[in-house]
């Protein structure tokens, strides 16, 4: 991970773990699932620099990367806070899945850094994605990256 990469994930860690420390945060039922944004940013941007991830998901990874640093996108962070990045986390695992699926796991699983079962969470962001972003929303996240 580059040096902006690194503080643009120490920024991220550091905003979503205070605001998780909040009492809106304790209070959020995403308050887990978004604490686990920075380490899929950290292990998209891993996988993004593997020589043995494929060209055509390095592009999806592109997107998500793309999207995650971006402050415009589906659900602002600037005017929501921690919880604009629902929308992120979501595109980040729809992204991880397909890897998952067409990519040897192990090669995935060498750049995760977090605690969580990197598999069982994906499922089951993919699984409440629907019920944390909408229909509409969780439908255009998927075209990002052009499937459906």
């Amino acid at each position: 991970m580059n040096k902006k990469e690194n503080d643009f994930y120490g920024g991220l860690r550091k905003k979503v773990a205070a605001w998780a420390g909040s009492p809106e945060g304790q209070s959020n039922q995403w308050v887990d699932y978004l604490l686990l944004l920075p380490d899929m940013f950290y292990l998209l941007c891993a996988l993004a620099l593997d020589p043995e991830i494929p060209a055509v998901h390095k592009a999806k990874i592109a997107v998500a990367l793309a999207y995650i640093v971006s402050p415009i996108d589906l659900i602002p962070e600037m005017v929501l806070g921690p919880v604009g990045y629902v929308d992120d986390l979501a595109l980040a695992a729809w992204i991880l899945n397909g890897i998952f699926n067409e990519v040897e796991q192990g090669i995935v699983l060498k750049h995760w850094k977090g605690e969580a079962d990197l598999l069982k969470t994906i499922q089951n962001l993919i699984a409440t994605a629907h019920e944390a972003l909408g229909p509409g929303l969780w439908e255009k996240i998927k075209q990002l990256t052009g499937k459906k």
